[in-house]
């Protein structure tokens, strides 16, 4: 261990005064984050923002989107179901794609999207929202925040497959959310 960490401690430096040498500093750039005034991180999800509540959707922020970015996707999915103890299958709550990459969040509730965007089709064959509604124990949610260097506008209501089948390879940046409810 002694070796590999001396190994390092010289790579690191020599990359350093090569740096420092050129006058050319890197810096790596911030991790696109996603968070919600509704609920902490691994916290529970509002009642509100479940079927047993208004069955809205919770608001989000989102922030370091990166450069290049040309399209946000937006996927909330449930890998719990039906039973945390013995799950079977992913079910699918929300799908939202073509979120500008200007957008900062949605505001959550009967707010409008930001403009442009585009709803897919969830597990319950809806363009909606769809809250969680566990049938038994305490599931996760996971809300998956996608900077993509291209636009999906000419999807039309795709499942989530199809959205990720089209993200993929342009994928410029992720950021995840979970949160949890139990009936």
């Amino acid at each position: 261990m002694g070796q590999k960490l001396r190994g390092s401690c010289v790579a690191a430096a020599a990359l350093w005064v090569v740096l420092g040498s050129s006058g050319v500093y890197a810096a790596e750039p911030a991790a696109m984050v996603l968070s919600s005034p509704a609920f902490l991180p691994g916290g529970a999800i509002p009642r509100q923002h479940t079927c047993q509540g208004a069955d809205t959707p919770p608001p989000l922020n989102w922030s370091n989107v990166p450069v290049g970015t040309r399209s946000l996707l937006l996927i909330l999915d449930d890998p719990d179901a039906p039973d945390p103890a013995a799950p079977r299958l992913t079910w699918v709550h929300w799908l939202l794609y073509e979120l500008p990459p200007t957008a900062t969040g949605v505001a959550g509730g009967v707010a409008p999207l930001p403009v442009g965007t585009r709803a897919g089709l969830n597990d319950f064959k809806r363009t909606t929202y769809g809250g969680p509604c566990p049938p038994i124990g305490r599931h996760r949610y996971f809300f998956k925040l996608y900077a993509l260097d291209r636009s999906l506008a000419e999807l039309n209501e795709p499942n989530k497959a199809a959205l990720e089948a089209a993200s993929q390879n342009h994928v410029l940046a992720k950021a995840q959310l979970i949160g949890t409810y139990q009936k």
